[in-house]
Order: structure tokens, then C-alpha cells, then sequence
């Protein structure tokens, strides 16, 4: 031992340890073969790692397993773990193989060295608590490790619902702002038929309706854990009263009401909800990013584009064009979907690599599932209130572009047929004037008449504007 390190020795062999860490000798050796991301795993992790540690230490000790002595210990270092002490010790990447094997092993050695302090051992001396023989007992990585990653995707997704809340209510509001805003309705990027600005922002918000309603189911599907299962499933080196005992006692440690998954095999070995759920993010993801690009095409110009809407300025938008300002926040907001979508993808492929009775490749799904989670949670935060709240109505294009298009058309044809109405609609195009004054001029219909059946308005609700002309 120096003043720096003290020597641990594992089932490797001897390995240099900082002195002063919590850790010991194999997250040390993570540090060295898992330089990848230079992200450790997020603080939920660790506070879900040190609940699911002390369930199972009070399983044990209940079921005789686990001495009170030794028990009461491990049960205060679990304490300080969830209560965020010791958040410098967990250092490992969150990319790794071995399947989580490094992130478990950390959060076994910095209990066990904690709980030896705590009896008056030094760090590094498992004598009387070991981080496999007792912080382990019952366990295994492949149970351990997907139960804390799924408890920690629960607790992370409340705030995501939380924001996506807000986002649908603001755009509810701003719906009700724009209901006398009548602007073209475009198909194919074409002019089509009115439509009112409120209509469109009322559908942006039913579909956000429909993601919440997806999250949240998918997400309570996590609550099925495997722990309990062990290595391949099989509860091998569990008492058979530990699977349910520690999972009952979770759901009172953790406040989330997880269950024990129905085939523990099935549980250790297929990633599927995992998979559902983050795909759940992927189609809002969709839904955002398809919501952001339109209000850039609306919003575009601002004199030379379709400048329907405004939208609040935020920073200069150019190191060379005076006065340009960008839509930075729906660029961010589309630059985040498309990387949950890239996610999707990782997830994908681990999920379906995984061989045989486990999975391996969890670490980096449950990274990408951890960061959509995080990246959409804060996109949406500064999307409702750096742009959506601030939106504004540019009332007077909006009826302008309307006024211009061919969209009266489609109001005329039930009352003069599609053939005549198309001809028109040509023929203004073709010599740049107005389906009315055309009309008008034509004395195809009356003034009156015209008023009736043009009535933008009208036209956005369900119905033909007007009585049928003779």
C-alpha cells in the first residue's frame, strides 16, 4: 500500500485501488476497460441500485440469511447510497460489457466498504462484510441490474409526462387565442382549403394526448421485475421465498408498485418492454418533431416565405446577415427527435442480439432509453416556454394567402360542379385574380350569393357554405 492506493485482490488477482475510495478492485478495473462515454450512470441509477440493495438485504436478513449485526450496517449504508452520499463513488461508464456486471460490483463494493466503516473495518477490508457474500447474497447481476435500470426509466419518465402536460396545455391556450384565424390549408406543400390556425394547434395537442396515453402505459409495463431470478432465471443460490419478499419490500422502499414478472426466465433473458417503452418515445418524438417542422414552414420569411405565425426571438441568427433571426428552438427540438430515433434503433438491435438466457447488451439500451427520456424532457420544457408560448398570429397574411389562392374552388363546386369550378380556379391563376372578383365579373353568381357561399368561416366547419345555386 502507498500514501495514494491501497492493493485489493480479486478472482483476477492483485489491482491498485485509490485509498480513499468506496470502491474496490473491479470497479477500478471498469475504469480501465470501460473508457467509452465518459458518462457515469445517472444519479436515479445510483439511488435506485442502493434501493434494490436494501430490499434484498432486508429479505435476507428476514428470511435468516443475513445476520442483524451485519444487517444493520449494510441497511444504513444502503441509506446514505439512496440518500445521494456517495454519488462520486459510482464511477463506472455507462457503456460496458458484462452486462451491468460492473455497475452491480460498484454498488456492492462502496456498501460493503461503507458498511465495514460503519462497523470499524477499514475501506478495502471484507472480512466481516463481503460485496459478494453479503451485499450479493441472493443475487445477480442479471436481476439486479435490469430492476434498478427499469426502476430508474419509471422515476425518470414522471417528469417527461409532466412537461408533455404542459406542452398540450399551452397549445389548448394558444388554440383558443387563434380560433378567428382563418388561414390556407396546404396538402402536398399545395394550396388545398381553409383551415382556422386554432384547428391545426388543437391537433397538435390530440396527438400529445396520445403519446401520454402511450408513455404512461408502457412505462407501467416496467414494473415487472426479475429479481429473484438470479443468473439465467432459474433462482439459483435465492432462497425460494426471496423472489417475493424482495420485491415487496421494493414497492415499499422504492413507492413505485413493482411485481414479479410471471416467467422469471422470460424476464431474464427478453428485453421487449423495454423496447415498447422506448418506442412509446419514439412515436411522440414523431409527433414533435412533425409539429416543429411545420411551425418553421408557417413561421418562414419573414417576408419572403409563408409568414403565417411569428415566433419569439431569440437570439441573432446570423454572423454574417444582419438582423436574421433563426428558429433556433424548433431546430433543437427537431435535432432531439432525431436523435431518439437513432436510439430507437441501438435499442432495437440490443434487444434483438441479446443470446440465449441474457441479454448482455442492456447497458447501452438502457443508456439511450435514459437519455430520450432526459433529452425530450428538456426539449419540450424549452420549447413551450422559449417559442410556443410566445407564438404569435400574423392575422393579416394569413387572410391575405387565402384571399389569393384557388382554395374558394372547393366551396364552389357543390353549387356550380367540379368542372366549371376548376376551370375557374385556372383561369384566376392563369390571369392573377381573385376566384370572387372573377365570379363577380362573370355573373356567374350573385354578390349575395357569393357572400353566402364564400364564407370563410364557414368553411372550416363540416358542411357545404351556402345553398346549392340553380
Amino acid at each position: 500500500m502507498t500514501d495514494k492506493f491501497r492493493i485489493e485482490v480479486d478472482s483476477i488477482g492483485e489491482y491498485t485501488v485509490p485509498v480513499s475510495a468506496y470502491y474496490g478492485s473491479q470497479t477500478a478495473r471498469s475504469l480501465n476497460n470501460f473508457n467509452i462515454t465518459g458518462q457515469r450512470i445517472p444519479q436515479q441509477m445510483i439511488k435506485s441500485l442502493g434501493m434494490t440493495k436494501k430490499a434484498c438485504a432486508i429479505a435476507n436478513n428476514r428470511l435468516g440469511h443475513l445476520d442483524d449485526e451485519r444487517f444493520k450496517y449494510i441497511k444504513a449504508a444502503c441509506d446514505e447510497v439512496i440518500a445521494g452520499q456517495f454519488d462520486d463513488d459510482f464511477v463506472t461508464d455507462m457503456i460496458q460489457g458484462g452486462a451491468g456486471t460492473s455497475v452491480n460490483m460498484n454498488a456492492n463494493e462502496v456498501i460493503a466498504n461503507r458498511a465495514s466503516q460503519l462497523a470499524g473495518y477499514p475501506l478495502g477490508e471484507y472480512g466481516f462484510i463481503h460485496p459478494n457474500d453479503h451485499i450479493n447474497y441472493s443475487q445477480s447481476t442479471n436481476d439486479v441490474y435490469p430492476t434498478a435500470g427499469k426502476l430508474t426509466a419509471i422515476y425518470l419518465i414522471d417528469d417527461l409526462l409532466a412537461e408533455i402536460k404542459l406542452l398540450r396545455h399551452t397549445l389548448l391556450k394558444k388554440a383558443e387565442e387563434f380560433d378567428d384565424v382563418i388561414k390556407l390549408g396546404r396538402t402536398h406543400l399545395q394550396d388545398a382549403v381553409p383551415i382556422r390556425l386554432s384547428q391545426e394547434f388543437h391537433a397538435y395537442a390530440s396527438a400529445f394526448s396520445r403519446d401520454f396515453n402511450r408513455i404512461q402505459e408502457s412505462f407501467q409495463a416496467l414494473r415487472a421485475i426479475n429479481l429473484g431470478a438470479t443468473a439465467v432465471g432459474t433462482g439459483l443460490n435465492a432462497d425460494e421465498n426471496f423472489r417475493y419478499l424482495s420485491v415487496s419490500t421494493l414497492s415499499d422502499i422504492s413507492g413505485i408498485d413493482v411485481i414479479s414478472v410471471v416467467d422469471l426466465v422470460d424476464g431474464t433473458r427478453n428485453v421487449d418492454p423495454l423496447v415498447w417503452a422506448h418506442s412509446s418515445l419514439n412515436t411522440f418524438a414523431t409527433s414533435l418533431s412533425k409539429m416543429s417542422s411545420d411551425f418553421r414552414l408557417m413561421a418562414s420569411g419573414p417576408k419572403a416565405g409563408l409568414g403565417e405565425i411569428r415566433l419569439p426571438e431569440m437570439q441573432p441568427g446570423s454572423s454574417i446577415m444582419p438582423g436574421k433571426v433563426n428558429p433556433v428552438i424548433l431546430e433543437v427540438t427537431n435535432q432531439v427527435c432525431f436523435q431518439v430515433f437513432g436510439n430507437q434503433v441501438t435499442i432495437t438491435k440490443a434487444a434483438e442480439a441479446g443470446q440465449l438466457e441474457l441479454n448482455v447488451f442492456e447497458p447501452v439500451l438502457f443508456y439511450n432509453l435514459f437519455q430520450s427520456i432526459q433529452i425530450l424532457t428538456n426539449v419540450c420544457e424549452t420549447l413551450r416556454v422559449n417559442c410556443i408560448d410566445g407564438i404569435e398570429a400574423n392575422r393579416e397574411r394569413c387572410e391575405e394567402l387565402v384571399e389569393i389562392s384557388s382554395a374558394p374552388a372547393t366551396a364552389l363546386a357543390p353549387h356550380i360542379g367540379y368542372k366549371k369550378a376548376s376551370e375557374l380556379a385556372k383561369e384566376a391563376m392563369r390571369e392573377n385574380k381573385k376566384m370572387r372578383e372573377l365570379i363577380l365579373e362573370k355573373e356567374i353568381m350573385s354578390e349575395s350569393e357569393l357572400d353566402e357561399v364564400l364564407d370563410l368561416m364557414k368553411m372550416t366547419h363540416p358542411g357545404i357554405p351556402g345553398r346549392r345555386h340553380k
